[in-house]
């Protein structure tokens, strides 16, 4: 159970930093949007989930804001990661990163539908690149986009390639636990991730065998 909305997570980042309340704000809210918010195991959210960013300013050190969000982005990116790796029952932590989009809106659509698909899932748990099963799921969303210049490429290895059939499949490793996959849009300059997990026996048996 783990998607934008989280799942039943308290997160509480501490800084001893100097720094005003407004600014925390922005710089927690412009870190969570890139990090948690494109966590997604399996599209099931929670309706308590908590991210606190707390400053005490016992060093007196006052950070300029550039150097406060790429921490505080670091820090969330990190955390949220090791969520996905520990999702019920992953055998693989999947990034999804769709880039030359025509929107950073369309990337993050395209990626978010990719780690939605059962199908996708499945088949990265049984270690088939089906690159078909990741087409299929860019094509049921609206982002710009021509079918014929798609590319689609999981670990390196480009196996679609203009909507066709890119490199031999079978180059693919999908043996290690983390896997890339990588969409190119053809169509712009924007770019997005989305972090997700296979779907496993283990996943089904999890939340077969209790009642809540």
């Amino acid at each position: 159970m783990l998607a934008p909305g989280l799942a039943t997570m308290l997160v509480v980042l501490t800084t001893d930093a100097q720094v005003p309340a407004e600014e925390l704000d922005v710089v927690l809210r412009d870190a969570t949007r890139v990090t948690f918010d494109r966590t997604d195991s399996d599209g099931c959210m929670s309706t308590n989930d908590t991210v606190v960013l707390l400053a005490s300013g016992a060093s007196e050190a006052i950070p300029s804001a550039e150097q406060l969000g790429a921490g505080i982005t670091q820090v969330c990116a990190e955390l949220a990661r090791k969520l996905i790796g520990d999702a019920e029952g992953a055998s693989h932590d999947i990034a999804i990163r769709t880039f030359n989009a025509a929107s950073e809106r369309d990337a993050e659509i395209v990626s978010r539908s990719v780690a939605r698909s059962n199908l996708f899932k499945t088949a990265i748990f049984g270690k088939d690149p089906n690159w078909g099963r990741v087409l299929s799921s860019v094509g049921t969303t609206d982002a710009v986009f021509e079918p014929d210049q798609l590319n689609v490429s999981m670990n390196g290895i480009q196996i679609c390639r203009n909507g066709s059939i890119g490199d031999d499949r079978n180059l693919v490793d999908l043996e290690p636990r983390e896997v890339l996959v990588e969409i190119d849009l053809q169509a712009g300059d924007a770019e997005a991730t989305i972090w997700t997990n296979d779907l496993t026996h283990e996943y089904v048996h999890e939340n077969s065998a209790y009642s809540s």
